[in-house]
């Protein structure tokens, strides 16, 4: 693509702008909002609790895999 040129920056960047809007998100839902479920097309159906803890898990999964090539 053509974009791989530019500085990885740009894109840690605009995944930290999202990390924050979803902060402000996430910490105004209620326990009742939490626990609403959806179908992930993986997953079956799952809660938006559930969805946040394996988001996040999956960022660390990530780092660690970053961790060990640097």
């Amino acid at each position: 693509m053509a974009d791989y040129t530019m500085p990885v920056e740009i894109s840690l960047q605009l995944l930290e702008a999202l990390h924050a809007r979803w902060v402000v998100l996430l910490r105004s839902l209620s326990d009742t909002e939490l626990q609403r479920t959806f179908i992930h097309p993986d997953s079956g159906v799952i809660t938006v609790w559930q969805s946040i803890g394996v988001y996040a898990w999956h960022g660390r999964h990530h780092v660690a895999h970053l961790k060990m090539v640097r």
